[in-house]
């Protein structure tokens, strides 16, 4: 076995290196989070379309990010990479995205796509969209539905998958839209959209989804209007609006964060601090369910990045115990879900995760996989549709071999149930932890988490 180096698949023999964590004792030291990777696409994304020079720090240099760099590229616009980890990017500005000389690869960049299809509809040119397996094989109608009502034409595989040629008019028209299901992908898109569109969008949500996008397009000196509407908003922009380049620095990603914090939790005497963790109210669902299940979290040293409020994040053990969690908190924590099923392993009594059926269309089903994966270790766990249920144990005996499905969420998921199971828990491929979080297995090293890379 070869430890703490970066997973990778061998394209001279053809192995895929997968991974296996073993029983750990405590997990102690402070980390940093990696730098968030919402922030991270929509930085890139809004340097590319203003005028000047964007410069970021902190970007998350995952392969979901560096794809979108490309993309970026492939528009039109400069970016470049500085020794010190600081990214410069030079807009397209009032020229306007240029339509690509071939098409744009966006790998497994799920938000990425969907954001930048958004962007280059503002301007009227043709652009075909690919990606790796797992983003072709995900629904791309929820933004091509609505793009179609501002002019938008699109020909896809399979009807709404990846390749998908887009076609944008001369003059895009501004529409009201409520979507749907809770995704701040699809609110990201119609108001990127919207910059390039005559009149005012309007999108209605029925529940609030993160709002980067809004913040963002304000710090890029575009006004956005939101209204608070029952338990969701109405948020309108009004085109066309042309960004002005600004000063990025990235936060931390509380979406990476979770697996060192759930990591803590659950592991016998672990004590751990979290620095740079964002704490932006759209993004805090999980550290809120957490506490509500009896976690040990405070928060700390509250201070402001790249216009979003981040904190230090202290963690200790804690004798966890079931919830139902309420449905309506399932946009703030999407994400977050296959790994508070880890946690739900070790609470006592049942815990109800409602409302999830997002998760269906994920880079992988997401509840398929996560009940494959608690399966495997002989964890008690059953399905609906929307639903997930979870009956913990102080202890589980572990010992599964998980199908990853290509989805980085399920892989460390897997990788964290087996820290604190009897017997070890193991992969089948772990290349793409790399799409959202690098550092992974750098980061829970250092915090003694005993985590090994081995063939698959």
């Amino acid at each position: 076995m070869q430890k703490n180096t970066a997973p990778k698949t061998d394209k001279d023999t053809n192995i895929t290196i997968g991974a296996r964590a073993d029983k750990s004792a405590a997990l102690t030291g402070t980390a940093r989070a990696p730098g968030d990777k919402s922030i991270s696409h929509r930085s890139l994304i809004f340097g590319a379309l203003a005028q000047g020079r964007t410069h970021i720090t902190g970007l998350l240099e995952g392969a979901d990010i560096l794809s979108t760099a490309q993309a970026m590229r492939s528009f039109g616009a400069t970016l470049t990479r500085s020794d010190d980890g600081t990214w410069t990017v030079i807009g397209c500005g009032t020229k306007g995205w240029q339509e690509p000389d071939a098409p744009v690869d966006c790998g497994n960049a799920g938000t990425g796509v969907r954001l930048i299809m958004g962007a280059a509809s503002a301007y009227p040119i043709t652009v075909t969209y690919i990606g790796d397996t797992s983003l072709s094989s995900r629904p791309m109608g929820r933004v091509t539905n609505p793009l179609a009502q501002m002019g938008v034409t699109s020909q896809g595989t399979d009807g709404d998958k990846l390749p998908m040629t887009l076609t944008a008019p001369q003059d895009l028209t501004a529409i009201n839209y409520a979507p749907p299901q809770a995704s701040a992908q699809v609110k990201s898109c119609l108001l990127l959209a919207g910059l390039g569109a005559t009149g005012t969008t309007e999108i209605h949500e029925a529940h609030l989804t993160r709002d980067h996008t809004e913040n963002m397009l304000r710090a890029f000196g575009c006004p956005v209007e939101s209204f608070a509407r029952d338990k969701g908003q109405i948020i309108r922009i009004t085109g066309p609006a042309t960004l002005t380049a600004t000063n990025v620095n990235v936060p931390g990603d509380p979406s990476s964060a979770a697996f060192a914090i759930i990591a803590a939790l659950i592991v016998p005497g672990s004590d751990i601090i979290i620095e740079n963790v964002m704490m932006n109210p759209t993004r805090t669902g999980l550290l809120d369910t957490l506490t509500e299940m009896g976690a040990y979290l405070r928060a700390d040293n509250f201070r402001k990045s790249g216009g979003e409020v981040i904190a230090d994040i202290h963690v200790k053990y804690s004798k966890l115990r079931a919830i139902v969690v309420p449905p309506a908190r399932a946009a703030s924590m999407i994400d977050e879900y296959p790994i508070l099923t880890i946690a739900a392993a070790f609470a006592t009594g049942t815990t109800i995760m409602d409302g999830i059926e997002e998760l269906r269309v994920k880079e992988s089903d997401r509840i398929a996989a996560t009940v494959a994966l608690l399966k495997s270790a002989g964890i008690d766990v059953s399905e609906t549709q929307s639903s997930m249920s979870v009956t913990g144990a102080p202890s589980q005996n572990g010992g599964g071999h998980v199908i990853t499905h290509h989805d980085h969420r399920i892989a460390m998921s897997a990788l964290v149930l087996g820290l604190a199971t009897q017997q070890p828990m193991s992969i089948d491929d772990a290349s793409m932890i790399a799409t959202s979080f690098p550092s992974f297995f750098e980061l829970m090293s250092a915090l003694g988490a005993k985590i090994e890379m081995a063939e698959a």
